[in-house]
């Protein structure tokens, strides 16, 4: 049962769910697997679908024959779900979109700052119980948007051999060009070093499980990632004027995720409390990911009660959560409050789903109280920006004794004198 409390217990750091740990072992056991993908390329990532997901497999790179049977397998209206919702993402996430500048000014000076796209980038899926072709859309078209040419899936197989024919679908339709069938640290091993079948990437996007959370740590420098992600949380901000089935429904929408979710409710009403509190345990009755839910709202399931929203809104701010939905009758009137949340969701019509699946901002967030100082994925991540200077002779006589006295200060006299030594001068 969610656990009701008074705002004076309320201590913050307890209600961050905490970024996954890894131990002595994790950390070996991946650092081998790194190793022996390095050395030993697709034939380990064969043998370690043998080991890991118990099928053969005979290839690593998944065929056209086989997403051909996979749209074949999908009915016509999923399909075109798949395709609406790519379409709502694309409208949301080309409004990201930078430019190159360049600004040129008087005395022969011409400045400015390329914004280039990643040439070659990888995304994780995992595997489980619920084929997450949401996750592939959403990871998928930012870098497409971005202009990035490669996008590749990895994601391990299923007993059968193959991917799931919804993560296909997504894939083709996002625009991916190459899905790997690898899962776990040795999947990240692949995209970041690269292997016969799989070339190496820029960077990794994509949640995983500790191990594949420590691989995606182990191989940042050698290549860019996204993020740690923590377990999914959600924190529910309503009035008493809220409808208790609606609110606990939106709670468990998270609990289901993950035995570590986190669910939080904050309200000014302790009538509404009650009530929510009543009502998760009806509906969790009604879930067939009921023992799963079960554990996450029993362990990390609480339910705050402030003096008034306001209080509510700091509360919000110190837990910084992944998922925030503010459930009043004038939603903006607090938007601009909420200076930490990975994505918002206002008013009472709009489910913390809506974005999971469908309205088109991204549903990759930050975790673990990191919304603090980290923002969704975005079309931001699959892009790096270089700046450029040019400067006339004269442009540069102009600035020079400033920039040798600058360097000078320093005690950087070869700085000083790069400069100098161009008008017959010497800084040293």
């Amino acid at each position: 049962m969610m656990k009701i409390m008074p705002v004076d217990q309320f201590n913050a750091e307890a209600f961050k769910t905490p970024p996954i740990q890894t131990g002595n072992e994790i950390e070996a056991a991946v650092d081998a697997i790194i190793q022996n993908v390095r050395q030993k390329g697709d034939a380990a990532l064969i043998e370690y679908a043998e080991k890991f997901d118990k099928v053969k497999i005979d290839a690593v790179t998944v065929s056209e024959a086989e997403i051909e049977e996979a749209f074949a397998a999908c009915d016509d209206a999923f399909l075109n779900t798949l395709r609406q919702a790519r379409d709502n993402i694309e409208a949301f996430h080309k409004r990201q979109v930078r430019n190159s500048f360049v600004v040129t000014e008087e005395g022969g000076k011409v400045l400015g700052q390329r914004v280039i796209p990643l040439k070659r980038v990888g995304l994780y899926v995992p595997g489980g119980t619920a084929p997450l072709s949401s996750s592939v859309l959403m990871n998928a078209v930012p870098p497409k948007i971005a202009g990035v040419k490669e996008i590749i899936i990895a994601t391990p197989p299923g007993k059968d051999g193959k991917i799931h024919p919804a993560i296909l679908c997504a894939a083709k339709i996002a625009g991916v060009t190459q899905i790997i069938k690898a899962g776990g640290a040795q999947a990240i091993a692949a995209l970041a070093y690269g292997t016969e079948s799989v070339p190496r990437v820029d960077k990794i996007v994509g949640p995983g499980n500790v191990y594949v959370a420590t691989a995606k740590r182990r191989v940042y420098g050698l290549v860019d990632i996204d993020m740690i992600a923590g377990p999914s949380e959600i924190l529910v901000l309503a009035d008493g004027k809220s409808d208790p089935a609606f609110v606990a429904a939106d709670l468990l929408s998270q609990a289901e995720h993950d035995k570590v979710a986190s669910a939080i409710l904050v309200t000014d009403s302790m009538e509404l409390a009650q009530k929510v509190q009543a009502e998760v345990e009806r509906q969790l009755q009604l879930l067939p990911r009921q023992e799963i839910a079960r554990i996450s709202i029993e362990n990390n399931g609480k339910i705050v009660v402030v003096h008034d929203l306001s209080q509510g809104v700091e509360i919000a701010n110190l837990i910084a959560p992944e998922h925030l939905e503010i459930c009043v009758d004038d939603p903006f009137a607090y938007l601009g409050q909420i200076e930490s949340a990975g994505s918002v969701f206002l008013g009472r019509n709009a489910p913390e789903a809506l974005g999971d699946y469908w309205a088109g901002p991204n549903h990759t967030l930050p975790t673990s109280g990191t919304a603090r100082f980290s923002s969704p994925l975005s079309v931001d991540d699959f892009v790096k920006k270089s700046q450029f200077i040019y400067y006339s002779r004269e442009a540069l006589e102009q600035a020079k004794d400033q920039i040798v006295a600058f360097a000078k200060a320093e005690s950087l006299n070869g700085h000083a004198n790069s400069v100098a030594i161009r008008f017959g001068e010497s800084a040293v």
